[in-house]
């Protein structure tokens, strides 16, 4: 006999079937997979109650609640219903139209997804080295504005003119973020604040060669000419549908980052940096060397991220081209874990979530503002793992199991 079965009785033992019960609980309550789900679900059921309160019939109905309360509950349960269907239908399959328009939203998804994925990539990588890239907004701009020069410049066949396009974004949003990793390794510089800094200098600088005659195309507005079509991304369906060959290479980038942090040396080093950098350069890697490496390789992403939105879907340039792709890509890694397939995942939840807000608007009478809600709450309950796990159903079963053994062997 054990320590243990001296201590404890054969018969206070809890159940064999109820012990099992209860770890299996904690392995899945303690699984990161999980907690993503519960947090997209809890953010979806709190945006819930947004979504009834701004309706108008539910207000409405609210006013003498207690006197017929089955109106006020099936006004809330239609307005929520249509909100998320109209949703659905705009982002992942329209059930009420007809021929193509019905696969049309998915696709819809697809294209806005591919920006996210390299950018989110890049802080992806980042992260997972320990450092806080929060430039992915100019890095996306810088991208961009090079993208777009080689794009309205060069007169090149349809392959080198695309390639040379995005090789420009990568190199043009390399340098860009190596700039931070110059200043970490020589300096000591606080990467959040040279990025930030470097995100406002992006924008002011792009709106500032949009007047130029290197992007400008006359005329008072700060808008570029149309990049030349031999530098477009090709659709991958057809001319029904907006989805590019730019999905398939980020697919492609997600599998070349996997590559690089989980199989490669210079990967090892990254990964070493991130989780002690004291053990890292006694370990003989060159630490400061690692930080500029890592800031070259997510600007290089990022950039990419920025010429997929020109190349691919906005064929010009403006001051706002990038949106808020730099800092959606913040919570697509976050919500990926910095893996490359969680990475890609939350791009595509992402995407849809920018595909479906306009039908949901406009069918459903919804506030597009709905979907900034949900990106909000999901990255607050990302952060918060234990508050997630205490608000879910499995950790009150738990307890309850836990409570149960307690009994069993008292």
């Amino acid at each position: 006999m054990t320590t243990t079965d001296t201590l404890v009785a054969p018969s206070a033992q809890p159940p064999a079937g109820q012990t099992r019960e209860r770890n299996l609980l904690q392995e899945v309550l303690d699984s990161s997979w999980l907690v993503i789900i519960l947090a997209i679900v809890t953010a979806l059921v709190a945006s819930s109650v947004l979504i009834a309160a701004a309706n108008t019939e539910v207000q409405e109905s609210a006013a003498y609640l207690f006197a017929r309360p089955s109106d006020f509950f099936g006004a809330a349960w239609d307005a929520i219903y249509s909100a998320y269907s109209a949703l659905f239908r705009g982002a992942v399959f329209d059930y009420q139209a007809e021929g193509v328009r019905q696969i049309r939203p998915i696709t819809e998804t697809m294209v806005a997804s591919v920006p996210l994925i390299f950018t989110g990539l890049g802080l992806a990588v980042g992260f997972r080295s320990g450092l806080f890239n929060i430039g992915a907004q100019g890095q996306v701009l810088m991208g961009a504005a090079a993208a777009t020069y080689v794009g309205i410049t060069f007169d090149l066949p349809v392959v080198v003119h695309v390639v040379l396009a995005c090789l420009a974004a990568m190199v043009v949003g390399a340098l860009w973020a190596g700039i931070a990793g110059l200043l970490k390794a020589r300096t000591g510089a606080n990467e959040v604040i040279v990025t930030i800094m470097l995100n406002s200098i992006a924008l002011y600088l792009v709106s500032y060669l949009l007047t130029t005659t290197l992007l400008a195309q006359g005329g008072t507005r700060p808008i570029s000419p149309k990049v030349a079509d031999t530098a477009w991304f090709p659709r991958m369906l057809g001319d029904s549908f907006r989805l590019h060959w730019g999905f398939v290479v980020a697919l492609l980038a997600a599998v070349g980052v996997w590559w690089l942090m989980e199989r490669s040396v210079l990967g090892f080093q990254f990964r070493a940096v991130g989780a002690n950098q004291r053990a890292a350069r006694t370990a003989g890697i060159r630490v400061n060397l690692v930080f500029v490496a890592v800031m070259l390789t997510a600007g290089a992403l990022a950039g990419m991220g920025g010429a997929a939105q020109i190349l691919g879907t906005d064929k010009t340039l403006q001051a706002g081209s990038a949106g808020s792709i730099g800092f959606d890509a913040i919570t697509v890694a976050l919500l990926g874990r910095s893996k490359p397939l969680g990475t890609v995942l939350a791009a595509l939840l992402f995407g849809a979530l920018r595909a479906g807000s306009p039908l949901m608007q406009t069918s459903a009478a919804t506030p597009i503002d709905i979907v900034l809600v949900i990106q909000a709450s999901i990255v607050l309950l990302i952060a918060a793992p234990p508050l997630v796990r205490a608000l879910s159903p499995i950790h009150w079963i738990g307890r309850r199991l836990g409570r149960s053994t307690k009994e069993a062997v008292a």
